[in-house]
């Protein structure tokens, strides 16, 4: 069975956006749809609200087929060397989620589909989902169906964004995603778009984009799957 191919980018914002410009239209050449990782707030007091360039062209990525996930509120650690949502309670992670959700809904941006910052989120975090509205949670070996409680196990293959950068590591990422599309079934792939600024990390996730393409990986993107209704006889 053909491997799938998923692709993500993290930390978009003005200082990064023409680096995953750029990125994108390598993608846009080899057919691979991308999933996009967007918080409303990032360090350095960046709002996305406040910029429309970065809005407008996540929006037009959208019209063509790439997926919006949301990555967090503000990105800040809740507790000392933990990612935001990391150790959150259900009730201050309902909260963050709404704040996010509603600057999503603001910019035009809104989605269903949620990645913790670092992948990494706490019990509580996964119970606040569903209260917001969320239908898939994307975990750092797990992508959960919150209104099926179904699980599927698929690790992520990263740069930056809570994973390291240097060559070796860049190296063994290509050889593991060579590895798990020879195999089939989910191949993760993220990075982030400040490493992509980079031509050592950009080059590594190239090379893995197109050795698993080269062992037939198809592309997809983070998507949830409404409920078919069955039709009267």
């Amino acid at each position: 069975m053909n491997a799938e191919l998923i692709v993500s980018v993290s930390g978009i914002r003005d200082t990064t956006r023409d680096a995953a410009i750029e990125f994108a239209a390598e993608m846009d050449q080899r057919d691979v749809r991308l999933s996009l990782l967007v918080a409303p707030r990032l360090k350095g007091k960046y709002r996305l609200v406040d910029d429309p360039a970065t809005q407008a062209w996540l929006r037009g990525r959208r019209h063509e087929g790439d997926a919006i996930v949301l990555h967090g509120y503000d990105q800040a650690a809740t507790k000392r060397r933990r990612a935001e949502f990391a150790s959150l309670p259900r009730h201050e992670a309902t909260l963050r989620l709404k704040a996010a959700d509603r600057v999503m809904e603001q910019v035009e941006l809104r989605t269903r589909l949620f990645a913790a910052p670092r992948w990494d989120a706490s019990a509580g975090a996964l119970a606040a989902l569903p209260d917001v509205g969320f239908r898939l949670a994307l975990g750092l070996t797990t992508i959960t169906d919150l209104e099926r409680a179904a699980t599927s196990k698929a690790r992520v293959y990263g740069i930056g964004e809570g994973f390291r950068a240097e060559p070796w590591w860049c190296r063994a990422l290509v050889m593991g995603a060579a590895r798990t599309a020879r195999r089939g079934g989910i191949l993760r792939l993220a990075i982030s778009a400040a490493q992509l600024q980079r031509s050592g990390p950009r080059q590594a996730m190239l090379d893995a984009v197109d050795l698993a393409l080269y062992h037939g990986a198809r592309s997809d993107v983070y998507r949830w799957e409404p409920f078919t209704v069955a039709k009267a006889a």
